[in-house]
């Protein structure tokens, strides 16, 4: 998906994982996202699922890591998408990113 659909499906409650490293998602994430790195994604599999059973949407910096994610998701049965472009072209369209902000 490119962020023109992330940001409908934020203002519509979309559940988003940020699965870069903690000091990349403190320096700038995509509000309402929480951080649960690439490198935790094993031990941390069950937070990666919507609360309400819909999809997973997966970011990263530029979509390398996030695309990675999902694969791994979808082959333990998850509905997930990854953003295109990742966390650069949110930034790129001219969208705030929240700082500093502790991960879950």
């Amino acid at each position: 998906m490119d962020v023109d659909d992330l940001e409908e499906r934020l203002t519509a409650g979309a559940f988003l994982v940020d699965v870069r490293e903690t000091d990349e998602y403190l320096s700038g994430h995509v509000p309402g996202a929480i951080s649960i790195p690439l490198s935790e994604l094993v031990s941390r599999v069950d937070e990666c699922r919507h609360p309400d059973g819909g999809t997973t949407i997966m970011i990263c910096k530029v979509g390398g890591r996030s695309a990675n994610a999902c694969g791994h998701l979808a082959g333990l049965g998850f509905d997930v998408v990854n953003v295109s472009g990742g966390t650069m072209a949110w930034l790129m369209s001219g969208r705030d990113v929240v700082e500093g902000s502790q991960p879950r």
